[in-house]
């Protein structure tokens, strides 16, 4: 009796090392951008938490994110005098806005605009 013939399916060597390049800097870009999707997400934390304890002046509330900075190290691209304060229906509103340039390769680097309001 014959036995009927096989086929083989699985991934060639050019696609093994296509799908390795793209692993590759997907997980590049992912290893230098979230610690500033985190550094963002702190930010924010801090923002919120100084608007809820709806400082007297402006003056107070900068000191107190410069307080925060102190005690969160990943605080690195923004300061307290980059810090927008307002007066909405007796609240305080923070906001902010920065760019992060990420260096990914060479000349190739990622330019990420974070912003952000609190809450």
């Amino acid at each position: 009796m014959r036995r009927a013939h096989r086929h083989q399916s699985g991934i060639s060597l050019m696609g093994l090392l296509f799908w390795a390049v793209i692993l590759s800097f997907t997980g590049l870009v992912a290893a230098r951008t979230i610690p500033t999707v985190m550094e963002f997400y702190t930010i924010q934390h801090a923002v919120d938490k100084i608007a809820r304890g709806n400082p007297a002046t402006v003056p107070v509330a900068r000191a107190e994110f410069e307080r925060v900075k102190q005690v969160e190290y990943s605080i690195t691209s923004i300061g307290a005098e980059d810090l927008v304060i307002t007066k909405e229906d007796d609240r305080v509103r923070i906001s902010f806005a920065y760019d992060k340039q990420v260096e990914l390769f060479g000349p190739v680097s990622l330019l990420i605009k974070y912003e952000g309001r609190s809450h």
